[in-house]
């Protein structure tokens, strides 16, 4: 009896362990592990923003596909009944002839068919409008994909910026950690005195509240990383990477000669120019060119008529078309002619629109100037304080070994043991930002230009192969 007793204790215990095991699993696969290439790739089809970006392109898609539109004809068709009064109806009946009046005497039936066609040649430029306002969409939206995916990369490294400081600052409490229980154990065995045990356990609790803080503050940027990538509030995320920018060499008049006109913001602001000279042509044509109206209806009528044949009698109805017509117009508004008429100053407003977005295009061409210099100096820095913090790295680390070592054998204070702790992690930490304002400062010169120099790179690796087989 109880070895069955113990047998169902220990199935018991393996069933609570493994659905412990199994709930457990469920738990670490909510867990949503993000490299920043598979962040970037659910920003794009996630983000709200993107999804806005989405419907305004298809809208503008559509308008370009079916702009000529203008060039259809209006075809109306309608069909009336109507019922005239007993009078109108005994005043169509001849004198001297008795005739019944039915009820089918009173109705009358018509049916109606109109077509109009309007051409003028300032169709044609609005036309040529609405293909132009859709490649004005496609470059918004190649716009906002650029943006998303910048804003991403930096807010991902950015966390990873943040993690490798919270990294360092719970390494330093695990480190003070055990500097109290060491120095509780000499304590006790009364190696040291008790101000050497206080100081080492304030120094370790005076640190807990700072790396919860850190912790905290790191949770809260990855739910709004989360929100903004398209993930319910609340995910949690683990970052997969690290803060090593790929070098490039920077060189401000080689970047302004091959992608200066490359710009996004440059590229829409032609396209807007052109549109804007585009409709002054319209205005133009509406003005000195006539329109041609072209107009065809067609109304058969079906009425009940009196055969004299027959004594008077209604024998039926007949279709005929009374009123069918077709004409040709040539219209000329003249009063658009007039420099003070709407038509002139409207023309007039585009004119100084076209002059406005030429002199923003300038200013956009000096802004990028600025922006492009601005972003080649600070990767040269960047990559200056990287060679020289990783070699500082180095030496903050031998330092602090051998301050650890000393305070070990009691020739060194706490302080001093904390300050060398301190500067190994600003040499750590300093690093990391260096590297971070390399690659922001990077992605910024990608943006200005409108370029992804690791393409540009993996296609000149392609080229120069293609090369070196052709000379094989």
């Amino acid at each position: 009896m109880k070895v069955m007793i113990k047998k169902f204790v220990l199935q018991v215990l393996a069933f609570s362990l493994l659905e412990t095991m199994i709930f457990a699993e469920e738990e670490k696969s909510n867990v949503v592990n993000l490299t920043v290439d598979q962040a970037v790739e659910f920003a794009l089809k996630n983000s709200n923003s993107m999804k806005s970006a989405d419907i305004d392109l298809a809208v503008k898609e559509r308008a370009g596909k079916y702009g000529w539109n203008v060039l259809l004809p209006t075809v109306q068709a309608t069909a009336t009944m109507s019922r005239a009064s007993e009078d109108a109806v005994s005043s169509n009946l001849p004198d001297g002839i008795p005739i019944e009046i039915t009820e089918s005497m009173h109705w009358t039936g018509i049916v109606g068919v109109s077509a109009s066609w309007n051409f003028s040649f300032a169709y044609i430029e609005q036309i040529r409008i609405a293909k132009k306002n859709y490649e004005v969409g496609q470059l918004s939206f190649e716009k906002s994909q650029r943006e998303i995916k910048v804003n991403v990369q930096k807010l991902f490294y950015g966390l990873l910026l943040q993690q490798e400081n919270l990294r360092l600052q719970k390494t330093s409490l695990e480190n003070s950690r055990q500097r109290y229980i060491q120095a509780e154990t000499n304590y006790k065995n009364g190696a040291v005195p008790e101000i050497r045990l206080l100081q080492a356990q304030v120094a370790y609790q005076n640190m807990k509240p700072t790396v919860s803080k850190l912790e905290k503050e790191f949770m809260a940027s990855i739910d709004t990383f989360a929100f903004l990538i398209g993930y319910p509030v609340g995910t949690e995320i683990q970052l997969s990477g690290s803060i090593n920018p790929e070098y490039i060499e920077a060189d401000y008049d080689k970047l302004m000669n091959l992608y200066s006109s490359c710009n996004l913001d440059l590229q829409n602001l032609d396209k807007n120019i052109e549109i804007a000279k585009m409709g002054l042509t319209a205005a133009n044509l509406g003005a000195y060119v006539p329109s041609l109206a072209l107009n065809y209806s067609y109304t058969p009528m079906l009425t009940n008529f009196l055969d004299a044949d027959k004594g008077g009698y209604p024998s039926g109805g007949d279709w005929k078309d009374l009123n069918g017509s077709f004409s040709l117009t040539l219209a000329w508004n003249l009063t658009n002619l007039l420099p003070f008429s709407a038509n002139r100053q409207q023309a007039a407003d585009t004119k100084a629109t076209i002059q406005k977005l030429e002199v923003n295009r300038n200013m956009l061409l000096e802004n990028q100037k600025i922006n492009v210099r601005k972003a080649v100096n600070t990767l040269v820095d960047a990559r200056e304080q990287i060679d020289v913090m990783s070699r500082n790295i180095g030496l903050a680390q031998r330092s602090y070994e051998m301050t650890a070592r000393s305070y070990r054998n009691g020739t060194t204070e706490l302080l001093d043991l904390r300050d060398a702790e301190d500067q190994l992690n600003k040499a750590k930490l300093g690093l990391a930002n260096q590297k971070f304002n390399y690659i922001s400062a990077l992605l910024d010169l990608e943006t200005e230009l409108n370029v992804e120099f690791k393409k540009v790179s993996d296609e000149a690796e392609t080229v120069e192969t293609v090369n070196e087989n052709k000379g094989e």
